[in-house]
């Protein structure tokens, strides 16, 4: 098996942890983290802050993943480890079904209870969260994260780090502009910009007039 190094202690490592374990692919070496106390019930071994990480390397580990929930710091996390040599794991539960048709960057996060239909591609670092269903033709930008229980339908287009939080719907064709927020329950019926928040059914960008 793979050994692979888990960048980020907290509750999404948690269940990247369970993932990449499950995966029955790689074995965990351990977890980098600035806050020790955030590891302490992991499961893992502490190998000190991501500034060991030339010496994990050297150690012999080549897999990395970013378990890291923010998506700016997911990413920035990412290309250091990439810079370093290490290549990026993917973490996907084996309840999740995907079709044999559906292309997966590096660094993914898909949760138990997903599912993603044919023909969509997920990009780079990207989070698909517990219970989340993409369809047909979707193309999810890199370092975006689809919260639980968001439902996207056919040809959606979400930009790079875009957030669609905890229960969103987003209906056939509709694009997410880049690092744009859904909040919470949205319901998005028309396209929306880069760099916004929008909130609300039907969603609309946080200060538009009703």
């Amino acid at each position: 098996m793979e050994r692979v190094v888990v960048i980020g202690g907290g509750g999404h490592a948690k269940v990247i942890v369970d993932l990449l374990l499950a995966a029955g692919r790689y074995s965990i070496a351990g977890c980098v983290e600035r806050k020790p106390e955030a590891c302490s019930d992991l499961g893992i071994p502490l190998l000190g802050d991501d500034l060991r990480l030339p010496e994990i390397y050297r150690d012999g580990v080549r897999y990395a993943f970013v378990a890291i929930g923010d998506n700016r710091v997911r990413r920035r996390l990412s290309a250091r480890a990439v810079e370093l040599g290490f290549e990026l794991a993917n973490a996907v539960s084996p309840t999740a079904i995907l079709s044999p048709r559906v292309k997966l960057g590096a660094g993914i996060a898909i949760m138990a209870g997903v599912v993603i239909n044919a023909c969509s591609q997920i990009g780079d670092g990207v989070i698909v969260n517990t219970g989340a269903t993409i369809d047909h033709d979707c193309a999810i930008g890199a370092w975006a994260h689809i919260a639980p229980g968001s439902n996207l339908a056919g040809c959606v287009r979400v930009g790079e780090g875009a957030f669609l939080g905890v229960g969103c719907r987003v209906i056939p064709g509709v694009s997410i502009g880049e690092w744009t927020t859904v909040g919470a329950g949205g319901v998005v019926i028309h396209d929306l910009p880069a760099e916004v928040t929008a909130i609300g059914v039907p969603a609309r960008v946080k200060g538009e007039s009703r």
